[in-house]
């Protein structure tokens, strides 16, 4: 379906709104992805010595500033592909609905992007040069997620990109520039992260199959259909859960770490809320019990690292 051109007759912003629009298009229950994986790292590394506290708060915000970016180019992409339009679920669409102009969305996406890109040049200075070129990889996958020629986001790899980017990724980066390693348990500890941040994108994919599948994307959820779809994020779940029992019995993380288990009932809201739900919009909470489980589980698992690093 095309866009709803008269949309963009609007004004920019509805004075209603204002700040409430722009807040939105960055997706804010997906910026934990972001802050989950800097608190981790740097709960980590608080074993191995004292934090430099310019560098996690740089590293928190250049994450945070580029997922909201790509937030931002996955808007501006799926209005240029006519994918959004006023009836879209969710809080994607801001530019057909509330009239932004796409060309100011992609502004300042750039602008986010050009932010970070200045703190990851302070985090250089006071680290190595060598991430340099994984911080501009990690941008190019931002961009290229819903951008380019064949967009991540319309196959099946996304949550893998998702995960690893995001997620593991950050988490080794954030260890590395507070310790000049990266340890056999920080790589451990960031795998079932990983996967959660990839079920973030997995739960967005299934509240938008049908869509998507109108639109020629060929996700995973759309692959192996809702029910098999809605299984596996189970087992995304399960994992993570039993990978933290696996760890504290190897003595890899404390036994505090098992505090994990209190997000559970998030994740088990998760599974209900897509089983029942038939339509988008019915399964718009589901998707948001997802990203709460990434929330409380990393936050958890980090209150457990740190406290097993002073009993």
């Amino acid at each position: 379906m095309q866009p709803n051109i008269q949309q963009n007759s609007k004004p920019a912003v509805e004075s209603n709104r204002g700040f409430q629009v722009w807040w939105q298009m960055t997706r804010p229950h997906t910026l934990t992805a972001a802050f989950v994986p800097v608190l981790l790292g740097t709960a980590l590394a608080l074993k191995l010595g004292n934090i430099h506290f310019g560098l996690f708060l740089a590293m928190l915000i250049a994450s945070l500033l580029i997922q909201a970016a790509t937030n931002m180019f996955n808007e501006y992409f799926d209005f240029k592909r006519g994918l959004d339009n006023e009836h879209s679920v969710g809080i994607g669409g801001s530019i057909v609905r509330d009239g932004i102009k796409p060309k100011t969305v992609m502004q300042i996406a750039l602008s986010l992007y050009g932010i970070a890109l200045l703190l990851g040049v302070y985090i250089c200075l006071n680290s190595s040069w060598w991430l340099a070129a994984v911080g501009l990889i990690c941008m190019a996958v931002g961009y290229l997620y819903s951008g380019g020629p064949l967009p991540i986001a319309y196959t099946p790899f996304g949550e893998l990109f998702s995960g690893f980017f995001m997620g593991m990724l950050i988490i080794l980066i954030t260890f590395f520039i507070q310790t000049g390693t990266v340890s056999k348990t920080s790589i451990l500890i960031s795998i079932p992260i990983l996967v959660l941040v990839g079920a973030i994108n997995f739960s967005n994919n299934i509240r938008d199959l049908d869509g998507d599948k109108e639109n020629g994307r060929k996700t995973l959820a759309i692959l192996i259909g809702k029910k098999k779809a809605i299984r596996l994020l189970a087992v995304m779940f399960i994992f993570s859960y039993v990978w933290i029992l696996g760890l504290i019995i190897s003595n890899e993380a404390p036994i505090w770490t098992a505090v994990v288990i209190l997000s559970a009932p998030k994740a088990i809201k998760a599974i209900k809320g897509f089983i029942e739900g038939t339509l988008p919009i019915q399964m718009a909470p589901a998707m948001k019990a997802t990203a709460q489980t990434n929330t409380i589980f990393g936050f958890l698992l980090a209150i457990g690292i740190f406290i097993g690093h002073y009993i």
